[in-house]
């Protein structure tokens, strides 16, 4: 497979990982828009938001869980965004389904 994603989970392919467990894997972005930006990934192939089944809601539920905990981790206590990027109109570049944390800065909106 060619999934950039997939590669990091199979760490074929080296990331400044900040979580990790048999479901996720977490790295921070190698191209931040805030001084806080990290990509958290399933490592199941799902190639975004459009391709999501019933059968992945615990999924993505983890993955806006340990969002939070994250950002907790990471002392974002003034406040972050979640952000899912869908399609090629939404900003999605990667089809691989992925949650931005982004913080460390005060956010503007609207952001695009």
């Amino acid at each position: 497979m060619e999934c950039i994603f997939c590669k990091i989970a199979n760490k074929e392919i080296k990331s400044d990982i900040v979580y990790e467990d048999e479901l996720l894997v977490a790295f921070k972005d190698i191209k931040p828009v805030a001084p806080t930006h990290v990509l958290i990934i399933p490592k199941k192939h799902i190639d975004g938001v459009q391709a999501l089944k019933e059968e992945d809601e615990a999924l993505v539920g983890k993955m806006i869980v340990k969002a939070k905990e994250i950002a907790d981790q990471l002392g974002l206590k003034e406040g972050y965004r979640l952000v899912f990027n869908i399609g090629e109109h939404g900003g999605q570049t990667i089809n691989h389904i992925h949650l931005h944390v982004i913080g460390g800065r005060p956010l503007m909106w609207p952001p695009g």
